[in-house]
């Protein structure tokens, strides 16, 4: 199993931006799939972002896509989400996942996660 900690969230204003990084430890993260959520206080928790395991194919939200891009660094044991152009309503906890089978939209895809970051847009 991999382990997880996400770092980068805080409070900005609507239109600016923020870059989550996720440090990866104890397996080979290359081996892993990766995606981004996020839940609300009262909601559900919602997919993001994703990206395979060598970075070469990448899928977004409906609600974010145009405005965040996940990457990753396998050689760094690290992957990314940058965050533009941020609306009220991206305001939520974010958590990075990691699972060998990944590549989902779905968190039960995924059997690693890190214990979340605050990310807070005021308008």
């Amino acid at each position: 199993q991999v382990q997880l900690v996400e770092s980068g969230g805080g409070l900005v204003q609507a239109g600016g931006s923020l870059r989550l990084s996720c440090a990866a430890s104890g397996r080979t993260f290359s081996n892993y799939a990766m995606g981004w959520f996020r839940q609300a206080p009262g909601k559900e928790r919602e997919f993001v972002a994703l990206i395979n395991r060598s970075g070469g194919s990448t899928y977004y939200a409906d609600s974010v896509k145009g405005r965040f891009t996940i990457s990753r660094d396998n050689a760094k044991n690290t992957g990314n989400l940058q965050m533009n152009s941020l609306k009220p309503e991206d305001t939520a906890v974010y958590y990075c996942a990691a699972g060998p089978l990944g590549y989902s939209v779905y968190p039960g895809s995924y059997n690693s996660w890190g214990q979340g970051t605050q990310v807070a847009v005021s308008s």
